[in-house]
């Protein structure tokens, strides 16, 4: 698709932290086209080297306009997409064929119409209560990925969005601070702020194990969480994400500047 816009990374001047790259796109669908023809060529870069991928998927609006682009983008089938496993950062507590599911989300816009084959999706089991669904699904990725001398598997991306509020995944600024440093890979939420109360999450250990962390955000509306983000000061999850790492890629529709 010719004429994409491209990722041009920024670190924006004080007061900010230096620990990130922020890239601006005007709009939801331009950001959305961007990421896409990043991330596929990414893909295939290390198709071409032979390594598969361990990828993490989020839901929500900006998701929804992601794999959208995806499959826009890329040939149904293609082999690039061949080796890709992937897992989720977080998985509301509801059927996979509820329409809240992320399962489904990714499921209608971007697996299916890819062909993506069946052991490749390592979908976390919503049907099941928080903990139940939070072991499996860590019993899984630790099957299926490498992990680090802490015991964290190590994914090459995780795809994350933020909400008005800052959280990212299913990591909410209204949990207490030992949630920060749980070890778990995955863990049961029984009491999110935002509906459905039950879910299962990504933990931060997890997040911050990851090779690539990029974190999509779309809205005006979340232009002031963004900026406590980024500051050295910020204490939102999002805040909690980028701290506990070297590097983190925000793409948004929001200037910083």
């Amino acid at each position: 698709m010719a004429n994409l816009p491209r990722l041009r990374l920024h670190r924006p001047a004080s007061p900010y932290m230096k620990n990130f790259e922020h890239v601006y796109l005007p709009t939801i669908d331009e950001l959305a086209r961007a990421v896409a023809s990043a991330w596929l060529d990414e893909l295939t870069a290390a198709y071409r080297r032979g390594e598969a991928q361990y990828v993490a998927l989020s839901g929500g609006r900006s998701a929804k306009a992601f794999f959208s682009a995806v499959a826009a983008q890329a040939s149904r089938g293609e082999a690039r997409l061949s080796r890709v496993h992937f897992f989720w950062a977080d998985e509301r507590c509801v059927p996979p064929e509820d329409r809240e599911s992320n399962f489904r989300l990714a499921q209608e816009l971007l697996f299916a119409p890819m062909k993506i084959g069946k052991d490749y999706v390592h979908r976390v089991r919503g049907e099941e209560t928080p903990d139940v669904g939070a072991s499996e699904a860590e019993r899984e990725i630790r099957r299926v990925a490498s992990l680090n001398s802490e015991g964290q598997p190590v994914l090459d991306l995780v795809f994350l969005g933020m909400g008005e509020d800052g959280h990212v995944a299913s990591l909410f600024p209204t949990e207490p601070n030992s949630a920060k440093t749980e070890k778990t890979v995955y863990r049961g939420i029984r009491d999110s702020p935002k509906p459905p109360p039950n879910r299962v999450t990504l933990s931060y250990a997890a997040i911050a194990a990851a090779k690539q962390v990029w974190v999509l955000v779309s809205g005006a509306g979340k232009a002031a969480a963004l900026r406590e983000s980024l500051d050295p000061t910020g204490q939102t999850p999002l805040a909690q994400v980028i701290q506990s790492r070297s590097q983190t890629r925000i793409i948004s529709d929001i200037p910083l500047n």
